[in-house]
């Protein structure tokens, strides 16, 4: 597909001599590459990462020889890797050079769907750390749910605010993050189609939004804070000048990092780096770092409230039958929904839920757990890929033929002693949970969530 002309002047302007390597490259095959979960078990994954090298700036980060077929892959539905673009990962490089590891953190993600930057969050910052994925179009939600619960992590809060209504909570959150929509320039590669969105005045308008989310983004900061603002993008209008128009309008300083020179990422302003494909392993990507100075106003939070809005106390006699479902290493505290269903939360940071319930409107917090019927209680599919979960849980093997049936909802005679008794048991792949079955004196049936089944052909 031809580029357009105005994005061929635009690139000749700011690459220069540079111009035909950068168009050489884009010509090239995208690289493939994931990011590993480390707190699920990555045993199984030799096959795939079979000739993978690391991602410089990302210790989780591989690139692969090739791109398998990620949908046929069990251990992707079971979140122990992400499929993410490597020169996104650098949010790690980023995190691992300004954010201290001794202390809990509370971190804003704005722009989080589809939540490669939120599980990359979770899985860098000190343990019991809040991400608040905040994602406003509602209809990219039911993505970042699912990517959220198969990484699995405990201290869970997605939220769909404007940036209006996150002002409320004032300056709460020590990091935040704001991979902002933009023109795409950064994605003509992977996906070419992007090219026939693209015009001057598309740019212009990227660049209008993106300053509306980051006035409210630097609210909602702390003074001491760290603002992270990136794009996939290449033009200036929507990266160094919006940096510059940060530092120039707020309380805000960039941040400088020495990286070595063979990563091959340029510096294009202070606390802002470029990624170019013919320069890198990675697509076009843009991110500047900012501090917000100590002596900036402080916008103290509402108070938090001791309870939650619709959410009541689980029965204490209840208590009972949920808690052995999770690891003892946590202590728990359980509410449940208006509907029946009941949440987990830890109780460590709860009144941080109280006070996310009450300043907004839009929000699903804590872990799904279940919920009664009758007596019996009925294990959510959330559950089975916490990595949280009790170890005392009853498991079945399934080997790959088997786990893809599952993933299908289809029927398949079990793994004799497979299972502990009849009863609830969670289905794994390479010691990978996968979802709930339930064993019955003459069959099995299959608890995996509809929308997250399989509908590709497996061969």
């Amino acid at each position: 597909m031809e580029m357009p002309l105005p994005f061929v002047r635009q690139m000749r302007a700011l690459l220069g001599e540079e111009y035909e390597h950068f168009c050489v490259a884009l010509a090239e095959e995208p690289p493939v590459s994931v990011r590993l979960n480390p707190r699920k078990q990555l045993s199984g994954c030799a096959d795939i990462l079979a000739g993978a090298v690391p991602v410089p700036w990302c210790a989780e980060g591989r690139y692969l020889t090739e791109r398998p077929s990620f949908t046929l892959d069990p251990r992707f539905h079971a979140g122990a890797y992400y499929v993410q673009e490597a020169s996104s990962m650098f949010l790690s490089e980023v995190l691992r050079r300004c954010v201290a590891t001794n202390q809990p953190l509370r971190v804003l993600d704005v722009c989080a769907a589809p939540g490669g930057k939120t599980t990359l969050l979770q899985a860098a910052l000190p343990a019991d750390s809040l991400v608040v994925a905040n994602e406003v179009v509602r209809s990219r939600l039911s993505a970042l749910r699912e990517n959220i619960e198969k990484w699995g992590y405990l201290r869970a809060a997605m939220t769909s605010a404007s940036g209006d209504e996150l002002e409320v909570l004032g300056t709460w959150f020590d990091i935040v993050v704001v991979d902002a929509p933009c023109s795409g320039e950064g994605l003509f590669r992977k996906m070419p189609q992007a090219m026939l969105e693209w015009s001057p005045s598309h740019v212009e308008a990227c660049s209008f939004r993106q300053r509306a989310i980051l006035t409210s983004a630097v609210r909602t900061l702390k003074p001491g804070g760290v603002l992270i603002y990136s794009t996939c993008t290449f033009n200036r209008r929507e990266n160094e000048d919006n940096a510059t128009w940060l530092a120039e309008t707020f309380d805000l300083e960039p941040l400088l990092f020495e990286l070595p020179q063979e990563w091959g990422i340029c510096q294009s302003a202070p606390g802002a780096y470029r990624f170019f494909p013919h320069k890198l392993k990675g697509e076009g990507f843009f991110l500047a770092v900012f501090h917000k100075k100590e002596e900036a106003p402080q916008l103290l939070p509402p108070r938090s409230p001791a309870t939650f809005r619709h959410l009541q106390p689980l029965e204490r006699a209840k208590w009972a039958t949920v808690r052995p479902w999770l690891d003892e290493a946590c202590e728990w505290v359980f509410y449940k929904a208006p509907q029946g269903a009941v949440f987990a939360f830890p109780a460590e940071g709860l009144s941080d839920m109280h006070l996310l319930d009450h300043a907004l409107t839009n929000k699903w917090l804590g872990i799904r757990v279940g919920q009664f019927k009758g007596s019996d209680f009925i294990p959510d599919h959330a559950l089975a890929l916490l990595t949280a979960l009790s170890p005392r849980v009853p498991t079945v093997e399934f080997d790959r033929e088997q786990a893809l049936l599952f993933l299908k909802k289809e029927q398949f005679p079990l793994n004799d002693g497979g299972s502990e008794g009849r009863g609830w048991v969670v289905g794994r792949y390479d010691g990978l949970p996968l979802g709930w079955l339930k064993i019955l004196p003459n069959r099995w049936n299959n608890y995996l969530p509809p929308e997250r089944r399989i509908r590709m052909m497996v061969e």
